[in-house]
């Protein structure tokens, strides 16, 4: 019975787990690790003597993040499923959005907690630094709790979060999802039926199309060069699903029901100005069993 319940208890946290060690380590291999590891040590601790279950398991998936995060920095490594930053697309979590899963203010708190944009900031700070940033400005703990696990005092932790911030500020900014999915269907409702002009009107002249096929980045830049690869992409049989891909408006495009490719898009003032489209064999295996699908390239 014992085992049963802490079973129920962990399985209740492992998604917040997960975002937590997602937003530390942007890895979903690295995270779902960290998380797996937080499972065995609950596992094997005298449960008796946990106040807070949450907050416990909370406390190691962001040591064992942190630590992930300090020997990859020592060591110049990465995991297998990352790159150097400017050779790699940040690696997506995708959620196919219906429109009924998450009402306004979730899915606003979802679009600025993962954010493409963020992600990428996030990979430039320090381990410490993203470790406060994450937990007190995305998860509200306490900074005297993220203090104990940086054996840091609670001004030099909020000194470290404040730093963070200041460089997230700088760099992000909120997301509008409604209106992102307002220029992502325009773009696409152009592309199926080819007409050039509309697309080039949906994107911002200096555009930059970064697409992961399986061997290598390749990258387009400019509105008339991204609107003729929609087009020649466009086929009848590929079918758009709304999706929110990193927390902001995107797509997972499927192919006689299997999924063939994931986008995701960057909109500002009504144009979108970055696309990242993600059609490796191995991540869309991968990502076409998070939502529950086949992938098209099996």
């Amino acid at each position: 019975m014992q085992q049963e319940w802490l079973v129920k208890r962990f399985e209740q946290e492992r998604q917040h787990l997960y975002g937590v060690a997602y937003r530390m380590l942007g890895s979903t291999s690295e995270a779902e690790d960290a998380v797996q590891d937080a499972w065995l040590r609950l596992s094997r601790s005298e449960t008796d003597e946990i106040d807070n279950v949450g907050a416990w398991l909370t406390t190691v998936v962001a040591r064992v993040s942190l630590n992930m995060l300090r020997s990859r920095k020592t060591r110049g490594e990465l995991p297998l499923d990352l790159g150097p930053i400017e050779d790699r697309l940040p690696e997506p979590t995708v959620v196919l959005d219906d429109g009924t899963t998450q009402d306004p203010a979730e899915r606003a708190v979802l679009a600025d907690s993962v954010s493409l944009a963020l992600l990428v900031v996030l990979d430039q700070l320090s381990p410490d630094e993203r470790l406060a940033f994450v937990l007190h400005d995305l998860f509200a703990v306490p900074f005297d709790e993220i203090a104990t696990m940086l054996d840091r005092s609670s001004d030099s932790t909020r000194q470290l979060a404040s730093r963070a911030r200041r460089r997230v500020r700088g760099r992000t900014s909120p997301a509008d999802v409604s209106a992102q999915r307002e220029v992502v269907d325009a773009f696409f409702a152009a592309a199926q039926d080819g007409d050039l002009d509309r697309l080039i009107g949906a994107l911002h002249p200096d555009v930059v199309l970064r697409a992961d096929l399986g061997s290598g980045i390749t990258t387009y830049r400019g509105a008339a060069k991204v609107a003729g690869n929609a087009v020649m992409y466009a086929h009848a049989d590929r079918v758009t699903h709304s999706a929110l891909v990193n927390g902001a408006a995107g797509v997972a495009i499927t192919f006689h029901g299997k999924l063939f490719s994931v986008m995701a898009f960057t909109v500002v003032d009504g144009r979108i100005t970055e696309i990242e489209a993600y059609a490796a064999p191995a991540q869309v295996a991968k990502l076409a069993a998070s939502l529950g699908l086949e992938s098209a390239h099996a």
